[in-house]
């Protein structure tokens, strides 16, 4: 039984490592001129499921920011299905950033952790590839706990990523910010642009 307990134990302060690196360090990002366009690229968390035409937060950011935002999200995408179209995608709107929020489908759906991990990491490198910074957006596990999963700290550390990895876990636990059990209203999405927006200003975007 002592290995499996080793085990744990180094994952589990190679965690504390990655997290204290990711908070410990501001991610400066690329100043973003006022055409430059953001492409936000996700699942229905981004296409604005549960809210209005103009309420979801690629939306919402756009006005807040003053920079065209691009929404590119799909509802029911898996991070497979994303990683297939994102070169496309990035092809055809050469964005100056990338907002990556996807993998909420993959859990729902029961797909290995790894295997979602290595997708966000494949997405991560094709917008390197092309110049072009990437900030990751963690959603929450669809359990009691919620939480983003670890991976995408993780991620973020790996890639020297601006990363907010809370946001969409305070707004869906909750009820007021919430359209149904996964998806936020109109306020939830306004809540997660404000807290966007207040990243990308931070971290020298806008």
């Amino acid at each position: 039984m002592a290995a499996p307990r080793a085990a744990f134990s180094w994952r589990a302060w190679w965690l504390v490592v990655v997290l204290l690196a990711a908070c410990g360090k501001a991610v400066e990002l690329p100043r973003l001129g006022p055409d430059d366009v953001l492409l936000a690229f996700g699942d229905s968390l981004t296409a604005g499921v549960g809210a209005a035409p103009g309420e979801d937060y690629p939306a919402g950011l756009a006005r807040l920011i003053g920079r065209p935002v691009v929404n590119a999200g799909v509802p029911g995408e898996t991070t497979a299905g994303g990683l297939a179209r994102l070169a496309d995608a990035l092809d055809t709107h050469r964005p100056g950033l990338l907002l990556l929020c996807l993998g909420g489908n993959d859990m729902l759906r029961r797909q290995p952790a790894a295997e979602t991990a290595a997708n966000l990491r494949a997405m991560v490198r094709l917008a390197h590839a092309r110049g072009i910074a990437v900030v990751l957006i963690g959603v929450p596990q669809p359990s009691l706990l919620g939480g983003a999963p670890d991976f995408y700290a993780e991620v973020a550390a790996e890639f020297g990523l601006a990363y907010e990895g809370e946001v969409f876990n305070e707004v869906l636990r909750d009820p007021a910010l919430k359209s149904d059990a996964i998806h936020a209203n109109a306020e939830g999405y306004r809540r997660v642009a404000e807290r966007l927006a207040t990243l990308l200003r931070a971290a020298g975007a806008v």
